[in-house]
């Protein structure tokens, strides 16, 4: 087993990613975006927002802002921040008030999202700066939503969930190829906030899968969460975090590691963790 690098911090930090060129990472906690190195100094918030991604080369972050319109209702919308000087772009050109969970291509140059303008949610993309926003896969009525869109590393396709099912998507919105989750992960299933990664060489896929398991943990209620790999040929799956890790978010993957959040059994903690990515911690 090779050495861990864990990162402590006093509150739980949810949806994260990682840019390891200069080894730094995004982090949501208490409904507003943070920075830090991996070593755990120089943290700072940047942005009031949730769902943070990391671009490519490391100078912004792709979020949701979250704006109440009244005592009942909330618009979200794309934006993105500069690291280095906090200037934050909202993009409210985008037809909806109510817009989420971004992922970058691996380019940097545009950004890949799911977006509500009617009853249905669609699949959509437009440039990082807010240009050129355009339609991947217009959501059907009483058809499932496909949440977690992530592109395949040739920019030819897109993989997402639909909490049942992993897709994989041209860019005209024709299916691919689809696999049930819980043919390949037994007992697992996905959330419409889980995440999807795809190795740098897009062979396998790096999955927060919910698993039907018991966490015999006093302060957790609900489905255990874990991390799987996949093959994306054969389909075979590989369990990468041991069942007393709480490892609910995906954070990002290297040739060699991969990066996570878990909860450890110590209440009100959250760890940012790397690991190999090719063996079992």
């Amino acid at each position: 087993m090779r050495r861990i690098i864990a990162l402590l911090f006093a509150v739980a930090a949810s949806p994260a990613s990682v840019f390891c060129g200069d080894r730094h990472i995004a982090f949501e906690r208490n409904d507003a975006i943070y920075i830090a190195n991996l070593d755990g100094t120089g943290e700072k918030k940047i942005a009031d927002g949730i769902f943070p991604a990391i671009s490519p080369d490391g100078t912004r972050v792709a979020f949701n802002t979250v704006e109440k319109t009244s005592n009942t209702t909330y618009a979200r919308h794309m934006a993105v921040v500069d690291v280095a000087t906090g200037k934050v772009d909202v993009f409210k050109d985008v037809p909806s008030d109510n817009s989420y969970y971004p992922s970058w291509t691996s380019d940097g140059k545009q950004i890949l999202f799911t977006t509500r303008p009617h009853e249905v949610w669609d699949l959509a993309m437009m440039n990082s700066d807010g240009t050129n926003f355009r339609v991947l896969k217009p959501g059907v009525q009483n058809e499932v939503t496909r949440y977690s869109p992530i592109l395949a590393r040739d920019g030819q396709s897109v993989f997402c969930e639909d909490m049942t099912n992993i897709y994989q998507i041209g860019l005209d919105g024709a299916v691919r190829a689809q696999w049930k989750i819980n043919k390949i992960v037994p007992n697992g299933d996905m959330s419409g906030d889980g995440r999807i990664d795809v190795s740098p060489d897009g062979k396998r896929l790096l999955l927060s899968i919910d698993m039907g398991e018991e966490s015999g943990r006093k302060d957790w209620d609900g489905p255990l969460p874990a991390l799987w790999a996949v093959d994306v040929e054969s389909q075979k799956a590989t369990r990468l975090t041991p069942k007393n890790c709480l490892a609910g978010t995906a954070l990002g993957s290297t040739t060699a590691t991969f990066f996570f959040s878990a909860a450890p059994p110590v209440k009100r903690k959250t760890r940012f963790i790397e690991c190999p990515s090719t063996e079992k911690i």
